[in-house]
């Protein structure tokens, strides 16, 4: 794993991709932190994030697309397929390797903090909660990224998926208050999600027992608890789609709330597509 992320490190750095991505983020901080905190005197540096946050949506598909992407069109990846590196160390190590530039943008930007608090004082605790935040929910966002990028061989297919996933995700919000909360539409909802669901675990596992057994399953449970106890359906499908919201949790932890279950969600969100994308390139591998 640290012979790839290593490689992959470099190679973000031998090229403008790494130094692009890095001053992307990092010119927007700083014209943030200039107007909201030098300025106007904003005393918390999480109001410079709230605005930066919005970035990561176009600056994540450009460092995400070529991670797999790039190797499977040009067939480069089958050297890794073919190395005795179990899969998991190979997808960390590129993994990491983002994160480790994203972490240097988050390094540079902690210097803000401390000319804040020079400049009469500064919430110096606060603010770093509210960058490790951003960067657990960046590198969520790299995590999602990664994951388009092993599904396709274009790096401009996997960049615009990626954008649009994220897009999605940051107006999940409003599309969620939009949403019928009558259990009826509760049940609808839900049963097309049990059917994707399945349909997606067969496409993974290429078992049409298991998936049908688990679809079924779900099925009869969803619909036990419409004729049983319809209100606990009332509401839930627009609740559940709302609780997807990534950006949300950072808003609370801008507002100077410890949020602990933001920081596991982001953590939980990275797993989840890393393992994904580890499944993704098993499959490959064995194909």
């Amino acid at each position: 794993m640290t012979a790839i992320f290593k490689r992959e490190l470099k190679s973000y750095f031998h090229t403008m991709l790494g130094p692009i991505f890095i001053a992307a983020i990092l010119v927007f901080v700083g014209i943030y932190f200039t107007a909201y905190n030098m300025v106007q005197g904003y005393p918390y540096f999480s109001v410079t994030l709230s605005g930066v946050s919005i970035i990561l949506l176009l600056v994540v598909p450009v460092i995400t697309m070529r991670s797999f992407a790039e190797e499977k069109r040009s067939k480069t990846d089958q050297m890794l397929l073919t190395s005795p590196l179990p899969v998991t160390h190979i997808v960390l190590g590129k993994y990491f390797s983002m994160t480790a530039v994203l972490g240097i943008a988050m390094l540079i930007t902690c210097i803000c903090p401390v000319i804040m608090h020079f400049y009469g004082g500064a919430a110096l605790l606060a603010d770093y909660v509210t960058i490790l935040a951003f960067f657990l929910l960046g590198s969520a966002y790299i995590a999602i990224g990664m994951f388009v990028s092993s599904l396709t061989e274009s790096q401009v297919l996997a960049a615009v998926g990626t954008f649009c996933i994220l897009l999605v995700l940051q107006l999940i919000d409003g599309v969620a208050s939009l949403l019928p909360g009558s259990a009826l539409a509760s049940y609808v909802c839900l049963f097309a999600c049990i059917i994707f669901i399945a349909f997606l675990l067969y496409a993974m596992i290429k078992n049409m027992f298991i998936s049908g057994i688990f679809g079924l399953i779900c099925i009869i449970a969803l619909t036990i608890i419409f004729f049983v106890k319809k209100t606990l359906l009332e509401g839930f499908f627009p609740d559940m789609i709302a609780s997807l919201s990534l950006i949300s949790r950072f808003d609370t932890i801008i507002n100077q709330a410890l949020d602990l279950s933001a920081l596991i969600y982001y953590v939980s969100i990275c797993a989840v597509f890393v393992f994904l994308t580890v499944q993704t390139i098993q499959k490959r591998r064995w194909s």
